[in-house]
């Protein structure tokens, strides 16, 4: 199995996540998340793939926009998690690390111990 199709299928599972957990604390607007996950190993991406995903969390009530203006352009829409976006967050982390440790535990001895 070639590399980058299985990065990009792990990329997909969590990805809605990585964006949640960038929205959790601070408002960021769309480019500046792809700037953000870019300088991460194994979270390329691009605007074709965030601003899809923005527009379906916030139709599914994950987050919420604002348009600002801009010092250097035209005004700018804000993304921010809502309260279901960060509860729905929460529950990813706690099955996030449980799932994890599971596969580190069977790729590092090949079964349960």
């Amino acid at each position: 199995m070639a590399a980058e199709p299985l990065v990009t299928q792990m990329r997909k599972g969590v990805l809605d996540y990585c964006v949640l957990a960038l929205l959790h604390d601070r408002s960021r607007y769309g480019f500046e998340i792809v700037q953000t996950l870019a300088a991460i190993d194994g979270m390329l991406t691009s605007e074709g793939t965030i601003y899809p995903l923005l527009g379906r969390l916030r139709r599914d009530g994950l987050v919420q926009t604002e348009w600002k203006e801009s010092s250097g352009g035209p005004p700018r829409r804000y993304y921010r998690a809502t309260s279901d976006g960060r509860r729905a967050l929460r529950a990813f982390r706690e099955e996030w690390s449980t799932f994890r440790a599971g596969v580190d535990r069977i790729l590092a001895s090949g079964g349960p111990a």
